[in-house]
């Protein structure tokens, strides 16, 4: 999931991109109205979290555009409008939930799971190829049967992966849907997420390299190049690396 949060104060932009990113949720931060309505023009996300008042074309412009447009994005306004007259004004605009500041990041998380959950109308489908299956829903892969303990970030990609069915999937594409804009795109962390995931699936065929061009999930087995195939992508995040949040469980944020 790819999600776009419009906030005009850094301090909670970063903090809620941070705890989503945790969830294995890509974010991107606009904090105006122009940035926002640039990113969307270039970029595809699954959602859209705006805050009402920033500066530029304010949050209800930005979802009336988002309406306008066609899209089917879904917009969850955050906020700290709490009046009944804001939250009625707000989903008129189009929003499709709502929520007040100060709130539960986990709250969030969960909303946005939910409305993702029903812009496809059902609950996500288990997807099965070469013996993996994996269950977006649970966050859960099992290989043959044997269940896979994976990172985040490990997940995100083999869902990507696992979702084109066996389709080539380019560094690029990987980059852009499992982590974020600010990926730097001259580190090696496809390759290295691609060679733990190998790994942990026990079966090195498994994730094929189709050199130059990226990566796919072949049902033989096969010759592997992780070496054939220049990949961009940035290092993981750890606990010790900056950008990191706290456990989103923690506590409200204000």
């Amino acid at each position: 999931m790819r999600v776009l949060i419009v906030e005009d104060e850094p301090y909670l932009a970063e903090a809620v991109r941070d705890g989503l990113r945790l969830e294995a949720i890509a974010a991107d931060v606009a904090g105006d109205g122009d940035t926002a309505l640039e990113l969307l023009s270039v970029n595809s996300y699954d959602l859209a979290v705006l805050d009402r008042d920033i500066p530029g074309p304010s949050g209800d412009e930005v979802a009336r555009r988002i309406v306008a447009s066609g899209s089917g994005i879904p917009i969850l306004m955050l906020t700290a409008a709490d009046r009944i007259d804001d939250k009625v004004s707000g989903f008129e605009l189009g929003a499709d939930d709502y929520l007040t500041k100060p709130f539960e990041l986990r709250e969030l998380v969960v909303r946005l799971r939910a409305l993702d959950r029903r812009r496809a109308h059902v609950r996500p489908p288990v997807s099965e190829i070469a013996g993996l299956r994996l269950d977006p829903f649970r966050r859960e892969v099992f290989r043959d049967g044997r269940y896979v303990a994976l990172t985040r970030k490990q997940f995100a990609v083999l869902e990507v992966l696992v979702g084109a069915a066996g389709g080539v999937v380019s560094a690029e594409e990987l980059l852009e849907r499992a982590w974020d804009e600010n990926a730097d795109p001259f580190t090696n962390a496809v390759r290295i997420t691609v060679s733990a995931l190998r790994k942990r699936l026990g079966e090195p065929w498994l994730i094929a390299t189709v050199p130059g061009v990226g990566y796919r999930i072949d049902t033989r087995p096969g010759d592997v190049d992780e070496g054939s195939f220049p990949q961009p992508g940035v290092q993981e995040s750890s606990p010790h690396q900056p950008g990191v949040a706290a456990d989103p469980s923690a506590g409200p944020v204000t």
